[in-house]
């Protein structure tokens, strides 16, 4: 099913080969830079979301005794891999465009490419929604730069489109090159973004700030019961969330009282952040409170 990691990239492919097609034969036949540089972004595309598809299946493989934290950074990588093919596809586009500008060259049957814009900016616009509702969904970094590539195609899917509108009316073909830049520099754009986020994951940046507040949310419930905690430290690998902290217990716990609050606040925070592997430290309190009160215990956290 499409709703799946899977299914998306599987419709994501038969989407953009078609897409390659009708942008391939348009711009044969019209001779139109811009129209081949949109053909060029949706095989760059077409590439990712082979990249995309082996990333999502490879990531799902459960944890194993060469990788006891799991496959999920497959994904980083492959979005990074998506990240240098943008970058090399737009010194290219730049690169045809400026030769062009050069040589000078007249654009023909204009119509037939408006007409592959129009239906490649529709086509990019219902495939690259479809893809970020899935990757909220399953918190695939993957699916998430390939839905960014394909939204990229729409602002110059539509630039192009007016390009050529514009030579339509007024026979400047040397607009067609000019816009081939601008499309490639918003490629470029693209690239940047989707690799500092692929390096992100690859180095190990924290939660987002409002899935480590529920972290504390949940542990913060229990402060009449724990005297307090600290140490959090969160990352994030494809779709599997790791936390680890220390807990502050009073000194008259007793080790299965200690170990039930560890098993209720694990299943909590995995309840509300689905996929989370939690490691919790537990350390007796060592202030210096009468028959250790837990109420008069204060909350630290480092």
């Amino acid at each position: 099913m499409s709703s799946t990691k899977s299914g998306a990239a599987r419709l994501s492919i038969i989407v953009v080969v078609g897409l390659i097609a009708l942008k391939i034969a348009v711009a044969v036949v019209t001779g139109s830079i811009s129209i081949s540089a949109q053909a060029m972004d949706s095989f760059l595309d077409l590439f990712a979301v082979g990249i995309t598809f082996f990333a999502v299946r490879v990531a799902v493989i459960p944890a194993d005794d060469k990788h006891p934290f799991g496959h999920g950074k497959v994904e980083a990588v492959a979005a990074g891999i998506q990240a240098v093919l943008i970058a090399g596809a737009a010194g290219f586009i730049i690169y045809s465009a400026v030769r062009r500008i050069i040589e000078g060259t007249v654009i023909e049957l204009t119509e037939a490419g408006m007409g592959v814009m129009v239906v490649s900016i529709i086509a990019s616009i219902l495939l690259s929604r479809h893809l970020i509702r899935v990757s909220r969904a399953t918190t695939s970094v993957a699916l998430k730069a390939s839905a960014r590539n394909i939204a990229a195609d729409v602002y110059s899917a539509a630039g192009v489109l007016v390009a050529l509108v514009v030579i339509r009316f007024t026979g400047l073909s040397i607009i067609d090159p000019i816009i081939a830049i601008a499309v490639a520099l918003y490629i470029l754009k693209t690239g940047y973004d989707v690799a500092r986020e692929s390096i992100s994951e690859l180095v190990d940046v924290r939660l987002p700030r409002e899935e480590e507040e529920t972290i504390v949310a949940c542990i913060s419930e229990h402060l009449g019961e724990l005297a307090g905690f600290h140490k959090v430290r969160t990352r994030k690998a494809g779709n599997q969330r790791f936390v680890d902290f220390h807990l502050v217990i009073p000194r008259n716990t007793s080790l299965e009282e200690a170990h039930q609050m560890c098993d209720h606040l694990e299943e909590d925070i995995e309840s509300r952040l689905p996929n989370s592997s939690v490691t919790i430290h537990v350390e007796p309190c060592d202030m210096d409170c009468n028959d250790c009160i837990v109420i008069s215990c204060s909350l630290r956290r480092v």
